[in-house]
Formats: C-alpha cells, structure tokens, sequence
C-alpha cells in the first residue's frame, strides 16, 4: 500500500484509522475517491491535475475541470505526433536493415551515429 501512502501525503487521500494491531479500513468514500484517481492516472494525468481536478469535483466547476481535459488532450496529442514521427524513422531503418545484403556496416547503427537528417528529433 506504498502507493496509498503517497496518495495520503499528497492529500489526495485521507489516512483512515488503523486499530491497534489492526489493518486500516478504508469507506466506500475513500475506495471512490481511489477510483477517481487511478482512472485519472490511466488517461494521463499527474498527481499534481489530480489534485486540481479533486479541488473541482463539487460538479459545480465544470468549465475548469474540461480546461484542464483540454491542456491534458493537447499534451497526448503531441506525445503522439512525437511517436508517429518516431516510428516512421524506426520503420525506415529497419526497412533498410532487412534490404541490407552483405557484411556491409549495420544501417541502422550507422544511422545512429550519423545522426537523424530528415526527421524531426524525436527526444524532444
């Protein structure tokens, strides 16, 4: 339960009372609010927006709250340009390594060393 302990000292989740020699039993509320953050997570989110979308979750702050899913969209939508520019230059060498006859230097190695010409960067 590491990992609910770091949800505690972000106060993304209350500590419940544990009984003396006993194990912590956590509400319906508190197995909610655990949903709520796990499936944030899962769609992207970081700790710190789940904090700020739990600050919203009254339901009354709407606008807010699809302000932040907004930001979070633009963010995963470059993460995937990125990776579809990272898989079109991993896909062209791959390609020339498999059309690649002889003990001639590895392409792909030899790519790598030169550098990528005529992609993007894609650790950006």
């Amino acid at each position: 339960m590491a990992e609910n302990d770091n949800y505690q000292r972000r106060g993304l989740l209350s500590e419940p009372e544990r009984p003396p020699g006993g194990i912590r039993r956590y509400s319906a509320a508190d197995i909610d609010r655990l949903t709520f953050v796990k499936t944030a997570q899962q769609l992207g989110f970081s700790l710190d927006e789940i904090s700020d979308l739990l600050r919203l979750e009254d339901g009354a702050h709407c606008q807010e709250a699809s302000a932040l899913a907004e930001h979070k969209l633009g963010d995963v939508r470059e993460k995937i340009d990125r990776l579809e520019r990272i898989e079109k230059v991993l896909s062209e060498m791959v390609d020339r390594c498999h059309a690649q006859q002889g003990n001639i230097t590895c392409p792909l190695i030899a790519s790598l060393h030169e550098g990528l010409r005529e992609a993007e960067d894609p650790r950006e």
